[in-house]
């Protein structure tokens, strides 16, 4: 038992340095990493899986925010967060256009994905 609460120690301080190299690194995200910018958009869950579920203002506020770095916007869908909570990246990436933003990048490529 000892071994097992070790091992959770030592993945705990691997994660926590890792989010740390990841800040000091200066990400495509600036400050923060795509998987940390990926928190920020809890209030798209629904939108993100689900193309007819509505998009609240609050989701359409975060993804304002990171959208304007369109690169930080992709490494956010594409992140291990994202896909860790079961994000639809075909369906999120039409979340700026749901949200009504006449300036998004329309035509963007993000990975095999392109923003309508």
């Amino acid at each position: 038992m000892a071994g097992f609460f070790r091992v959770v120690f030592l993945m705990s301080l691997l994660v926590i340095a890792g989010l740390q190299c990841a800040k000091g690194a200066g990400s495509v995200c600036g400050k923060s990493s795509p998987d940390e910018e990926a928190m920020h958009l809890a209030p798209c869950a629904d939108a993100a899986e689900d193309e007819k579920a509505p998009v609240s203002a609050s989701c359409c506020q975060q993804v304002k925010r990171i959208g304007q770095n369109p690169n930080c916007l992709c490494a956010v869908l594409l992140s291990g967060t994202a896909k860790a909570s079961g994000v639809n990246v075909e369906v999120a990436i039409t979340i700026p256009k749901r949200c009504g933003f006449a300036n998004r990048p329309v035509g963007y490529k993000c990975g095999p994905y392109t923003l309508p």
